[in-house]
């Protein structure tokens, strides 16, 4: 029985974003960790939610109308 889908979204930014929008990121509800990366995504978020609709919903809604992310890649799971 899956108990939550998880979503890993590797993150863009514009050059010099990258804090602002860390801090943005940690203020979503659905955001359980983020991390800044080196190479071609800026950061990491692991989201968590009720299940795969309202994980697109926070990544497209709340995550990419984000000033300052320019691009998105979305990894999904289920945690057991």
């Amino acid at each position: 029985m899956i108990k939550v889908a998880i979503g890993f979204v590797l993150i863009k930014t514009a050059p010099a974003e990258e804090r602002e929008v860390y801090k943005i990121l940690t203020d979503i509800e659905e955001v359980r960790e983020v991390h800044s990366l080196f190479g071609e995504y800026d950061l990491i978020a692991k989201i968590q939610a009720e299940n795969f609709n309202k994980l697109g919903q926070t990544v497209v809604d709340r995550i990419r109308s984000i000033e300052g992310v320019e691009d998105t890649k979305t990894l999904t799971g289920i945690e057991f």
